[in-house]
């Protein structure tokens, strides 16, 4: 085990302010740890620029409406905020981690008027799985835990509470020797992995999950627009898992993650191929600030 998070050298954008790394705490009686009243991103930078930062900072201004709270700054600061930290911390590639929650002036399910507070963490982050798995396609097991009916949660947020599952999920997995779970939704269909979205190929075709109940990533985005952008066609729809027989090449994506081909899905096979190692290299070449990728 390396180093603790909470012993970590630099500094963190909390509440308007630099700190140092170790006085960025909160009290044990926060609203957001004992009732999840927390939103969070994962982000990257490269080449001392957020990728995506923008849709980012909405998503998580969004994540907090969704669970009835306001944080007390726009976009356009958020972002700045972000910037900030991975400039004062000397990181131009960097996994950033944005948080916010509602603090401890109440403790109890109801807590409308407790103060919400926003931190911006960064570290050095590489790649979510070990590069030499990465590349040949990592192992998957399918969860026992499904992802909830919308009906029930907040599916649509990136809030704390909702990875509670995939924590389970993914310890479950790691301790029978694979690399994550793969969880269906509440009826029995492929939905995503446990801090990932997940495509398929079949006949030159990408397919992939409707995210309905469950986030559509950043990530998720940006590489359906590269797979269009080269012709790919990309079809999402309700996928059970019988049919995963019929994908020859399969493929995670992700801010952590990036995009990571998958070999193995419980007993489900797969090759990566063309189409997985090519939307790495287009992924890769598009998180590149625009005068470095010219200059490459």
């Amino acid at each position: 085990m390396g180093v603790s998070f909470d012993n970590i050298d630099g500094v963190i954008w909390f509440d308007g302010k630099l700190v140092p790394w170790k006085e960025a705490n909160v009290h044990v009686l926060t609203h957001g740890l004992h009732y999840a009243s927390c939103v969070f991103e994962g982000e990257r930078a490269y080449g001392g620029r957020v990728f995506k930062s923008t849709a980012h900072s909405a998503r998580l201004k969004a994540s907090a409406n969704i669970l009835d709270f306001e944080i007390p700054y726009s976009v356009a600061e958020i972002d700045a905020a972000k910037q900030l930290v991975i400039n004062s911390n000397g990181l131009p590639n960097a996994y950033l981690r944005p948080i916010a929650w509602r603090g401890s002036e109440m403790m109890g399910v109801s807590a409308p008027d407790n103060t919400i507070h926003l931190a911006i963490a960064a570290w050095t982050w590489p790649s979510y799985f070990d590069p030499a798995e990465r590349l040949k396609g990592i192992r998957i097991d399918l969860a026992e835990y499904r992802r909830p009916d919308p009906r029930t949660i907040p599916a649509l947020a990136k809030a704390s509470g909702l990875y509670m599952i995939c924590t389970i999920s993914k310890h479950k997995a790691e301790r029978k020797g694979y690399a994550d779970a793969m969880m269906l939704d509440w009826e029995g269909r492929v939905a995503e992995c446990t801090g990932a979205n997940i495509f398929f190929v079949r006949d030159g075709k990408l397919h992939t999950p409707i995210a309905d109940c469950f986030l559509p990533g950043i990530t998720r985005a940006a590489v359906i627009e590269l797979a269009k952008r080269r012709g790919i066609e990309v079809v999402e729809r309700r996928i059970m898992p019988k049919e995963l027989d019929g994908f020859t090449e399969c493929f995670i994506t992700g801010s952590a993650a990036e995009v990571t081909p998958v070999s193995e899905i419980a007993a489900w096979k797969f090759t990566p191929g063309a189409i997985s190692e090519q939307l790495m290299r287009d992924y890769a070449a598009e998180v590149q600030p625009k005068g470095k990728q010219a200059a490459a």
